[in-house]
């Protein structure tokens, strides 16, 4: 299938052709030429569109620096034989220098840079055999200044879009491995529960076959014994599929450790319950409560630290989720989430707050409620 024509990639959407109403500078100044100077800088101005579309599509290869070093040498022509004020192409080069991963190549791209810059500089200086007027530097200074800033910049912002870019593919690694590992169980599981009463059962019946026509009682009892094994057998079907469709606080715990840590975020966790003596469908639903509030943390709250503590009493069950992140008011956006663990707690008769100190407090309470004859502890 052939591949359509593009100027730029398009993920880098419009970003680019913004940059080109930049190249207008140049031209106006190339027209105030004449003769072959004129003609010269004319193809140096089209040579370096050329550059500029290439740079995109060579990111991450090794013509890249052929290309930036073509660039390059473009500013510095123009700088130093047509007008000082090209050296403003230099934002074009500073853009892409802050493309490189690793710091060796990023550090000689910004020194290129930089003699890019100040050469024509200093030549232009002697060359007027005078140094420049307050206003003359108030003018280039300030734009130098930020021209070779703007390199730190663009690559702090392009390492922190890969570090999101690598934490999302970390979760769907984790998610994956949850999922094998789940297979794994179930496969596990059935093996385990059903492997040995499904056996049984085929045993039986080719007995009863057997027996029907020389025992029918004995047959009979055989054939009731199938009914039962074939219940217990229904049964553990039914546990089998509960347990896999509730998850437990301690799971859901784990779970949140993992997606923290993933994101940077300091986590603690506090609490030293045994979940086995709560029932399974209160675990579910506080362990979905405390995966939202984990998946929140981490989407919205911009937090370093995240801390989770459960305490049990006689009578109620509570949850706090602390963050250090930008706090409720912010937050508050994000209420679809907060409105599903609502409706979770409320099936149990369970409560939530959420407010702001030094940060998001979420705190979960659920009432306990005993058996009839169960004592406390």
């Amino acid at each position: 299938m052939k591949k359509s024509f593009s100027i730029f990639p398009r993920q880098f959407g419009f970003f680019p052709y913004i940059f080109l109403i930049y190249i207008a500078f140049p031209v106006i100044y190339v027209t105030k030429e004449s003769g072959l100077k004129q003609l010269l800088g004319y193809g140096m101005v089209l040579i370096f569109l050329v550059t500029y579309r290439q740079l995109y599509f060579s990111m991450g290869k090794r013509k890249f620096t052929y290309w930036l070093a073509v660039q390059l040498a473009i500013v510095f022509i123009f700088s130093m034989f047509y007008n000082l004020n090209y050296m403003f192409l230099g934002f074009f080069p500073a853009n892409f220098i802050g493309w490189y991963h690793n710091k060796t190549v990023f550090r000689r791209g910004l020194i290129g840079l930089v003699c890019v810059q100040f050469i024509p500089f200093i030549y232009h200086m002697i060359e007027q055999k005078s140094f420049f007027t307050p206003g003359e530097l108030l003018y280039f200074i300030p734009f130098l200044i930020i021209m070779l800033i703007s390199p730190f910049g663009i690559r702090s912002m392009n390492r922190r879009m890969e570090l999101e870019k690598e934490l999302d593919q970390a979760n769907k690694q984790i998610q994956e491995l949850v999922k094998r590992e789940e297979r794994v169980r179930i496969a596990r599981d059935l093996h385990d529960t059903l492997g040995h009463t499904l056996s049984l059962l085929t045993l039986k019946s080719q007995l009863v076959q057997r027996l029907t026509a020389v025992d029918p009682e004995r047959a009979r009892l055989e054939a009731k014994e199938m009914e039962v094994t074939s219940r217990a057998a229904l049964k553990q079907v039914r546990e089998l599929v509960t347990d896999m469709r509730a998850a437990t606080i301690a799971e859901e715990l784990l779970q949140a450790q993992q997606i923290l840590r993933a994101a940077g975020i300091t986590y603690q966790y506090d609490g030293d319950i045994v979940f086995s003596k709560i029932s399974p469908f209160i675990q579910n639903i506080v362990g979905m409560c405390i995966r939202e509030a984990a998946t929140n943390v981490v989407k919205h709250s911009q937090a370093a630290y995240c801390s989770i503590s459960i305490k049990l009493s006689v009578e109620k069950m509570s949850a706090v989720v602390r963050d250090d992140g930008m706090g409720v008011e912010r937050n508050k956006r994000f209420g679809n989430g907060l409105k599903g663990m609502e409706e979770r707690l409320a099936l149990i008769d369970g409560s939530m707050s959420l407010s702001n100190h030094n940060g998001a407090v979420l705190e979960i309470t659920v009432p306990i409620i005993k058996k009839a004859g169960e004592t406390a502890g």
